[in-house]
């Protein structure tokens, strides 16, 4: 467990893959902590992991991993890129269907830093892209900045055809300008929900089984849905 602490890399956008942390522990957990970086920021690389009221900065797939991750309440800042590349903001690698792994954004507020929000018609912005065939990402009841791409998702090439389909995409009931959901991409695996009986999975209390481990710290939390 970490609180109140900032972890930044210094490297820069010209750094390309320069992680800040890596995390590989069960049951880890991340209060009021602050991750700045651009290219790889917040490497969640295995097991359960609770982030809750941190603030995360980066560009290029800066919230990463296999791991089962939640972010809750927390800041998600999109900083300006080189020029010519494009804003991802999480790269699940869920390999296979039979895990129960995942990267949720739950009642977090995704954000342009100043930089970018003067330059963001130059860029696109997107909530993620699959690393891995079966990529699995949830962002519910956030609030969506206004340079997020119309798209929403990105594949991870032009020739990534397969993965669209294995892969889970998930929206549900966000709200602010880029919450928007009509012309989102039209994959098979991208699902927008209104009805709460398809996130539950996704909680605290499930996907984590944290209400088994997180009181014990005394880290507020949202068992449940808001």
């Amino acid at each position: 467990m970490a609180h109140d602490i900032s972890i930044i890399n210094t490297a820069g956008p010209n750094g390309h893959q320069a992680v800040a942390l890596r995390t590989e522990a069960d049951r880890c957990i991340f209060y009021r902590c602050r991750f700045e970086g651009y290219q790889d920021t917040l490497y969640v690389k295995r097991y359960r992991q609770f982030y809750r009221e941190c603030d995360i900065f980066g560009t290029v797939d800066f919230i990463f991993g296999q791991s089962t991750t939640i972010l809750q309440n927390c800041n998600i800042y999109d900083r300006k890129p080189n020029r010519g590349q494009s804003i991802t903001i999480t790269a699940d690698g869920r390999y296979g269907s039979e895990k129960k792994t995942g990267i949720v954004l739950h009642n977090c507020s995704i954000l342009a830093t100043k930089e970018l929000d003067r330059a963001k018609k130059n860029f696109s912005s997107y909530f993620g892209r699959p690393w891995r065939s079966y990529s699995t990402t949830v962002v519910m009841q956030s609030l969506i900045g206004d340079f997020i791409s119309r798209e929403g998702w990105s594949p991870w090439s032009k020739d990534d055809n397969k993965t669209l389909s294995t892969l889970t995409y998930i929206e549900y009931k966000n709200r602010g300008p880029g919450a928007k959901t009509k012309e989102r991409v039209k994959w098979e695996g991208f699902k927008v929900y209104n009805n709460s009986k398809d996130v539950l999975k996704y909680t605290v209390r499930n996907f984590l089984k944290g209400t088994e481990w997180v009181p014990s710290t005394g880290v507020p939390f949202t068992a449940d849905l808001v």
